[in-house]
């Protein structure tokens, strides 16, 4: 039980740095908002097409990066619950395996 446990350990070091070295990306707005953010879920960029400022209407620009970052991050959080989901499957770690991934 103790190697499958450090095996474990070490798949999961392994997937996490490869999360971290992956980018997700969301746009909304038909592309005009863009937010890329790495596999772990940190903001790397914002990007905003000139044609969606419009300075009477800053608020809906507003809601528009929020979103873009928030899907983004949704994305990258599902990616890593896929990778970290498999590395527990099989493994009886009672109430324990929702906090692994």
């Amino acid at each position: 039980m103790m190697r499958q446990v450090q095996k474990m350990q070490a798949d999961m070091a392994a997937a996490q740095e490869a999360l971290a070295n992956e980018v997700v990306e969301a746009s909304v707005g038909g592309g005009m908002v863009k937010a890329t953010v790495s596999g772990t879920g940190d903001l790397q960029s914002v990007s905003i097409s000139p044609d969606v400022v419009d300075p009477d209407d800053v608020e809906m620009l507003e809601d528009l990066v929020v979103a873009a970052v928030v899907e983004a991050m949704r994305l990258a959080q599902e990616r890593a619950a896929e990778r970290m989901g498999g590395l527990t499957a099989g493994l009886d770690l009672g109430g324990l395996g929702g906090l692994l991934g």
